[in-house]
């Protein structure tokens, strides 16, 4: 097929990869990679400028949702469904727990990054909460 009418793209990497920027919008891809293992995860971030998509493609993910407040409330964990379009709406504190097979499709806007997002640890008891709800929902093997 001529790529000019056309472009099929694949990414079988790990992490996060942007697929396609065009205009004022982005598709990127979010695979497993283990700087998201549970026990490695030490903040949740937020986009003050736009909202995210997220859909599940294969796998198992928990989207993590920390509120819109100035600092992360109670993580609510969100178990995401196949083909289900998922929209964290912006200053909404989020994160993601994947399963090692998981692949989600993200859509943002082609500018978000670090100078339009936030970041925020978590305390003790958050993480030790995303360990548990990993554990229950991932069957992760944690400590």
């Amino acid at each position: 097929m001529d790529e000019k009418i056309l472009e099929i793209i694949e990414f079988n990497g790990e992490g996060y990869k942007p697929l396609v920027d065009f205009g004022c919008w982005r598709v990127a891809f979010l695979r497993y990679l283990d700087e998201l293992r549970p026990d490695h995860i030490t903040a949740m971030e937020r986009h003050t400028q736009t909202d995210e998509v997220f859909v599940l493609l294969q796998g198992r993910v928990i989207l993590l949702i920390g509120g819109n407040g100035s600092g992360v409330d109670k993580i609510q964990p969100q178990a995401m469904e196949p083909a289900r379009l998922y929209n964290v709406k912006r200053n909404t504190w989020h994160g993601v727990l994947l399963s090692q097979d998981a692949t989600i499709l993200l859509v943002e806007n082609r500018d978000t990054g670090t100078a339009n997002s936030e970041y925020t640890p978590l305390t003790d008891e958050q993480k030790q909460s995303l360990l548990e709800i990993a554990r229950d929902t991932l069957a992760f093997d944690l400590p």
